[in-house]
């Protein structure tokens, strides 16, 4: 193998940091750089066998719709399960992020099983999910379940994307990393469906569907999240246009699955009302830790609460939903974006554990996406190759011993942790994280 390989990076990582599953190694890698997938191993879109990528927030793509090729005719799958080969890997979940110039590309082989090759050698057998029965299933208006409640995760997860577009909007307030406005136009554009604000009545239609065809109840918890609002959608506040789906959900489907949102860090008498509602997890996400890239990447955010208040306000909520149940994200690896983010891996990771400290020291534990640096963005415009893999290897061992220091297990409504265990597919936050003991009988 070549020194300058892919390869030969991956194996030096693996030995360096060998307390990091060598599973999360490859996921982080997948994650942050994309896959690019043979036309062999491409989705037949919502007539197939396989359940393709519903696109149910971001695009987590390399390239937009039009750069894709046939990608963006027939979907690739949602996320793909890595397995064997010569690595000896237990059972990863991916979530699939497009890019038709990665390293690492899906083919099937001769015999027509689906493989992951990265320069060249196969390295995994490929997994990917079958399309669940409620896929197959339409609201009476004719709109399909994944549009209007798309399942991720391997099946664990109903991501409800209620708002599509984001109020913090343009150059001066979006932020810098994210393309849910850029996704919502790129959609519109290609004639896809692609419904803005989510009607409550066609969320619990498509809820009714996955709830009678999911008969092994592998679908655990849902996400009710969208844009930011700063001013009002159909004439409510963020606390009441989200808050009314759970209150919606819990009221017809009571206790069938575990209820999470994704907003933003709201004044408590706000969070009370999510609580009030039935949400049981409160997603108040912080996005980047340091102080100056906050005001940088989130200047939306930063001008209508600022980074002081925000996590001031995501310690109260803790008073309303217990630290447990409290999970802010923060977007991994912006925090080495150029041209203001750190330029060593060692400052890096300093940072992004103090914040994890901070939380965790109050009993609230973070979790965090990997950064896909979507080419619409700012950042991904400057950043193509997104972080280094290495700061991604560093951050999950920080992780998982800043955790350990602090007593704290797992977070809840994340399925379970453990290399070969994990379903959470956005990063390898669980994937690295001490498997739960067998319970004795």
């Amino acid at each position: 193998m070549s020194s300058g390989s892919r390869t030969a990076l991956v194996e030096d990582l693996m030995e360096r940091f060998p307390h990091v599953p060598r599973e999360a190694v490859f996921k982080e890698d997948l994650l942050r750089g994309g896959v690019a997938f043979d036309p062999s191993a491409l989705s037949d879109n919502e007539g197939g066998e396989v359940k393709p990528k519903s696109y149910f927030i971001f695009s987590f793509d390399h390239g937009t719709l039009p750069e894709l090729g046939e990608a963006a005719l027939r979907r690739p799958p949602e996320e793909i399960i890595l397995t064997g080969g010569p690595y000896d890997l237990r059972r990863t979940v991916v979530s699939v992020r497009v890019n038709p110039s990665s390293p690492y590309r899906v083919a099937a082989n001769e015999d027509g099983v689906l493989g992951l090759y990265l320069d060249g050698e196969r390295i995994s057998d490929v997994g990917v999910p079958p399309m669940p029965e409620y896929y197959r299933h339409t609201l009476a208006n004719g709109k399909s379940v994944m549009e209007v409640a798309p399942t991720i995760q391997w099946g664990y997860l109903i991501y409800l994307t209620a708002f599509r577009v984001c109020q913090y909007f343009g150059a001066k307030e979006e932020c810098q990393y994210c393309d849910i406005n850029h996704n919502w136009r790129q959609h519109k554009a290609a004639g896809r469906p692609y419904t803005g604000v989510k009607d409550v009545d066609e969320v619990l239609e498509a809820l009714e569907i996955i709830d009678k065809y999911d008969t092994a109840k592998v679908s655990t918890a849902y996400t009710l999240t969208g844009g930011a609002i700063t001013s009002k959608v159909q004439g409510l506040d963020e606390a009441d246009f989200y808050g009314r789906y759970a209150k919606a959900i819990e009221e017809h489907f009571p206790g069938r699955w575990i209820g999470k949102v994704v907003a933003q860090a709201l004044p408590k008498d706000d969070v009370q009302r999510f609580k009030d509602y039935g949400v049981q997890i409160y997603h108040p996400n912080y996005e980047v830790w340091d102080e100056y890239l906050f005001k940088m990447y989130c200047p939306g955010k930063e001008r209508y609460v600022g980074r002081d208040e925000w996590h001031k306000r995501i310690l109260d909520s803790a008073d309303v939903f217990g630290a447990r149940n409290v999970i802010p994200n923060f977007v991994a690896g912006v925090e080495m974006a150029e041209p203001f983010g750190f330029t060593t891996v060692d400052e890096a990771i300093d940072s992004t554990t103090e914040g994890l400290r901070f939380f965790m020291s109050h009993g609230i534990t973070p979790r965090f996406t990997t950064w896909c640096p979507e080419p619409t963005t700012p950042l991904g415009k400057a950043n193509p190759q997104g972080a280094p893999l290495e700061y991604h290897i560093r951050l999950l061992q920080a992780y998982r011993q800043t955790m350990e220091d602090f007593g704290l297990s797992s977070p809840p409504g994340y399925g379970p942790p453990g290399a070969g265990n994990a379903v959470f597919s956005v990063s390898s936050f669980m994937d690295s994280l001490p498997a739960d003991e067998p319970v004795e009988i």
